[in-house]
């Protein structure tokens, strides 16, 4: 229909004649009053006006039906008999609505009375239309501001490439003596390059159920490998490692970076740090702040001048200085030194866990906010680490930790006999200490838990039962993924010469390194791989069920890959299976300070 069949001519879109009425919520045809307006084609409805409902002498209601002026009829939507309404002009009016005939009962539908609420319902749906672009607009920026917030630094390699969701999670944490921030010059040597004052590796195990905090004496004796370093124009530098020096260089000295730390702790444990982060001093006034202070205990007064920290007997709630001094005190503790430091520290980080874990601080929003604002300025992490995703995906991991199952411990240490001053330096405990390293390793707990896996660590197991075929059936390619230089060969003439496995060969170096050998086998050779793996000591979680290779003969054959944990050629690879009665603490209990 156009605006000619409306009784328009002068080329107005009919589309522009309904307008939205306001009190209604409805779309109503509005023509000009200034032009004449003929009726619209088609039956009206009668109104009041009309007589009661008479016939406008175009057509006429005849038993439900309109007689069109054509001759023809049609039925009406109201052919039962129904009352027809008053035009809703008339009933805007004051009008009312005519009464329906005794003994009928009106069938046509009650007009909505929605303007008021319609009017709300689209001023709401709008405003929270708004909002929610407002908000999501607000959230990017500031998901964007807590990114740009985040320091990192390359790891240079030295870590495996970032932790994993399925995978246990080893964290390198490192707290440097750098004096910067407002506030820090006063402590210690101002002067300070930001050495690794405090080390802690966090094992956190593969099935979540429990995790171990292993701190490291920052005046141990250890030998610094060579640490492959990028530099801020792209290039490499390989800064040379020493050997027999305080831990502590392994960061700042010669321009060591924390990648160099990564390397450290990897030669000392055989344990490969996934990521790293690094904390300044006001890391620790920050975090602090933002939980609103942690509680601490002390068995007795301290007033440490040099760290400058006074707090009487019992247990205290500390947070900014009062809590960086807690953490670096020394001297009024046990023997003075570091190793009765680092039994402060640990006691804080659990106290600091069990506020992270409190439901104040996970349920408050505002609480949530300080925190991720303090943490992403106050700490750098490695490349793998740099944006708040991602330390968000790390987080919800550690959350998963129950603090009880939380073990503190130290790298077992004795006195160094190079040195006439008791607890001046310290040495790796040869006996014990490679115990604790091999647990870590074995993602061994340190407390007792009920593991997550035992429907995967039955599986292994079966792997080693069944048959086992003779020592000289054994076919096998070694190769070194990562052992010291000269382990296959090794390996290769203690099998051939003291096991009697002649069908063995030694065929270089693997294309990757290994942390831990692996014995690959097809399923026809699981004898020959049960075999294997009980004369050199091989877990199930060691033998990898896969295909089969050719020897130079042209035969098929196993692939044995040395790793890292590879100790010496007859030396067993069991993994172990409790961890070492150590000196430890849980996060959960409050272990007052002396």
């Amino acid at each position: 229909m156009d605006a000619q069949g409306r009784g328009r001519a002068d080329n107005i879109d009919p589309a522009d004649q309904w307008v939205l009425n306001p009190n209604t919520g409805e779309y109503e045809l509005r023509l000009s009053p200034s032009a004449a307006q003929s009726p619209v084609p088609g039956p009206r409805r009668p109104s009041p006006r009309d007589g009661g409902g008479a016939a406008d002498g175009r057509a006429r209601r005849t038993g439900g039906e309109t007689r069109q002026a054509g001759g023809e009829s049609r039925q009406t939507p109201r052919a039962r008999g129904a009352e027809v309404p008053q035009p809703r002009s008339a009933r805007r009016k004051g009008g009312g609505e005519p009464e329906a005939p005794q003994g009928r009962r009106a069938a046509r539908r009650p007009v909505k009375k929605k303007s008021r609420a319609k009017k709300v319902l689209l001023w709401t749906g709008g405003s929270m239309a708004f909002v929610l672009v407002a908000v999501t607009a607000a959230g990017y920026l500031y998901i964007k501001h807590l990114n740009d917030n985040i320091t990192s630094v390359s790891d240079d390699g030295a870590g495996t490439g970032g932790f994993r969701k399925d995978e246990a999670i080893n964290i390198l944490l490192i707290g440097t003596d750098k004096r910067t921030g407002k506030g820090n010059e006063g402590y210690g040597d101002a002067g300070s390059v930001g050495h690794a004052d405090t080390t802690i590796l966090l094992h956190l195990s593969k099935d979540r159920s429990n995790a171990t905090a292993l701190s490291i004496p920052r005046d141990m004796i250890v030998d610094v490998p060579d640490c492959p370093t990028q530099q801020d124009d792209g290039s490499e530098k390989v800064i040379p490692g020493t050997q027999g020096v305080r831990f502590n260089t392994s960061l700042g000295q010669d321009g060591r970076t924390p990648s160099c730390t990564m390397r450290t702790v990897t030669e000392l444990t055989g344990i490969k740090p996934d990521d790293f982060m690094v904390a300044d001093f006001n890391a620790v006034k920050t975090l602090t702040e933002a939980v609103d202070g942690v509680d601490v205990c002390l068995a007795k007064d301290i007033d440490d001048p040099d760290s400058h920290l006074k707090l009487s007997k019992g247990t205290h709630k500390i947070s900014g200085e009062q809590a960086l001094a807690f953490v670096r005190t020394r001297h009024s503790v046990g023997f003075g030194g570091d190793l009765s430091r680092i039994g402060l520290q640990q006691q804080f980080l659990g106290a600091l866990m069990r506020k992270l874990k409190g439901n104040a601080t996970l349920t408050s929003p505002t609480k949530m906010l300080k925190l991720a604002e303090a943490g992403t300025k106050a700490l750098t992490v490695d490349d793998k680490l740099d944006s708040i995703g991602k330390l968000k995906d790390l987080g919800l991991e550690l959350g998963k930790l129950n603090p009880k199952n939380l073990t503190f411990t130290t790298v077992p240490v004795k006195d160094n006999p190079a040195d006439g001053v008791v607890h001046k330096t310290v040495i790796v405990d040869p006996a014990l200490a490679p115990q604790v390293f091999e647990a870590i390793q074995g993602d061994v707990s340190f407390t007792e838990v009920k593991k997550k896996q035992k429907a995967q660590k039955s599986a292994q197991a079966a792997r080693l039962k069944g048959t086992k075929a003779p020592a000289s059936e054994v076919r096998v390619r070694i190769l070194n993924g990562g052992a010291a230089d000269g382990s296959a060969q090794a390996e290769l003439s203690w099998l051939q010469n003291n096991q009697g496995v002649t069908k063995s060969e030694n065929v270089g170096n693997a294309p990757d390194e290994l942390t831990k050998t692996t014995l690959e086998y097809a399923p026809d050779q699981a004898a020959q791989a049960r075999r294997l793996a009980a004369i050199m000591g091989l877990s199930g979680a060691a033998l990898k069920p896969g295909k089969s290779v050719t020897n130079s003969q042209g035969l098929p054959a196993m692939t044995l890959t040395l790793g890292k944990d590879f100790k010496g050629a007859g030396i067993s690879l069991t993994p172990p299976t409790k961890a070492p009665d150590v000196n430890k603490s849980t996060a959960d209990k409050v272990q007052c300070a002396s």
